[in-house]
Order: structure tokens, then C-alpha cells, then sequence
């Protein structure tokens, strides 16, 4: 009677395990092809002068990206269960790259531009790499991390909008260091739901770690621009 009790706990034990396994794996191979619009996002706005255009009006590229991020991410939540879901992530990173491109558009005109761009992007696959490594290895329940990041995570984005009307150069780069600290842990928050089974639908997984990696490399560009400046 004792095997017959044990057996189904453990194949459910198993089917949990290899479902999880499941959206771990789809939501790699997602973020990996949503780096895909970025890139090109990001060429697009270089490459059409729309970085430059944002950078004469930043006022109204705060308004355009704080409306089309949220819409996006709204519409993303909403069909996250069918394929509609993926073509909004995929237009999500897109117009992500888009906005990006006025800082790519920035860091270029310097002379070791492309340099720091290249550094940035190792830095951040270094940073996602060791992560994941951390949010696969930790078994414990980070819930109370995710609400100590989430508070963090506000206030640096508060922060952020009151420089754009009065900017501080060495408190922007405390910001922009505090951001980076912020996002790499919830880089292994997020990436350790998924591993112990609390986020179960890989379109929002993905769109949750894209958006840590996106503001990990944001704040590295950033911070080596600034501190490279001429």
C-alpha cells in the first residue's frame, strides 16, 4: 500500500519538474530571439536620426516611453497565453530598442564609442550568466528579496525622472550604480521563480527578464559613458 501512495506524489514530483524545465527553456530561447528587435531597434533609430530627434525633445521621449512601455507591457499580460502574446513581446523589444538607441546614439559620438557598447554587452552577459548560475543553485524562497527590489526598483525610477528636470552628474551615477546592483538581483529573482516553479508562463517570465537585462545594460552603458567622457 506504501508503493502504491509513493508512486503518484513521486510522478507528479516529476511532471512539475519537467514542466518547469519546459518554461525555463522556452523563456531562454525567447529572450535570446527578443535580442533580435532589439538590435534592430536600436540600428533603426541610430540609423534614421529618430536618436537624435529624441535628444532634441526629451520631454516628449519620456512621455513615448513611459506610454508605449506600460501599454506594451499591459497588452503582454493580457495575451500571455496565446501567440498574440510573443508578437507584443517581439514589438515590445523593438520599440525597446528604439528608445535605446538615443543612448547608443550618445556613446557612438564618443571616440571609443563602439568600444564601451562592446563592454557593456560582455558585462551584462556576464552579469546574466553568473545569475542564473546563483538562481538556479538557491532553493530558498526569495519572495521577501522580490519585495525589498521592487521598493528599490521604484525609487531609482522616481529618482530618474526628477533628473531629467534637475540633473546632478555624481548623483546620477550613484542612481545609475544603485540601478545595476538592483537589476542583477532581480535578474536572479526572476530567473529563480521560474527554476522553483512560481512563474509558470514563459511569455511573462521573458518579458520580466528582458526588462533586467535591458536596465542592466542601460546602467553599464551609462556609467561607462559618463565615466569615460571627454
Amino acid at each position: 500500500m506504501q508503493e502504491q501512495n509513493v508512486a503518484p506524489i513521486e510522478f507528479a514530483n516529476v511532471t512539475a519538474a519537467q514542466r518547469t524545465n519546459r518554461v525555463l527553456r522556452n523563456t531562454y530561447l525567447l529572450l535570446a530571439i527578443s535580442m533580435i528587435p532589439t538590435v534592430v531597434g536600436a540600428w533603426f533609430g541610430v540609423a534614421s536620426g529618430l536618436s537624435q530627434t529624441m535628444l532634441a525633445s526629451p520631454m516628449i521621449s519620456l512621455v513615448v516611453f513611459l506610454v508605449g512601455s506600460f501599454g506594451f507591457m499591459y497588452a503582454i499580460q493580457r495575451n500571455n497565453e496565446s501567440g498574440l502574446g510573443v508578437g507584443l513581446l517581439l514589438g515590445f523589444t523593438f520599440f525597446m530598442g528604439v528608445m535605446l538607441s538615443r543612448l547608443i546614439g550618445i556613446v557612438l559620438g564618443m571616440k571609443t564609442g563602439a568600444t564601451l557598447i562592446g563592454m557593456s554587452f560582455a558585462g551584462t552577459a556576464l552579469i546574466f550568466f553568473g545569475m542564473a548560475t546563483l538562481a538556479t543553485a538557491i532553493k530558498r524562497d526569495l519572495s521577501g528579496l522580490g519585495k525589498f527590489l521592487f521598493i528599490g526598483a521604484m525609487i531609482t525610477f522616481f529618482a530618474m525622472l526628477v533628473m531629467v528636470f534637475f540633473p546632478v552628474p555624481a548623483l546620477m551615477l550613484a542612481l545609475l550604480v544603485m540601478m545595476l546592483v538592483i537589476f542583477s538581483l532581480y535578474m536572479m529573482y526572476d530567473i529563480n521563480q521560474v527554476v522553483r516553479g512560481g512563474e509558470t508562463n514563459y511569455i511573462t517570465a521573458t518579458m520580466q527578464i528582458y526588462l533586467d537585462v535591458y536596465n542592466v545594460f542601460s546602467a553599464l552603458l551609462s556609467i561607462l559613458g559618463i565615466t569615460n567622457r571627454e
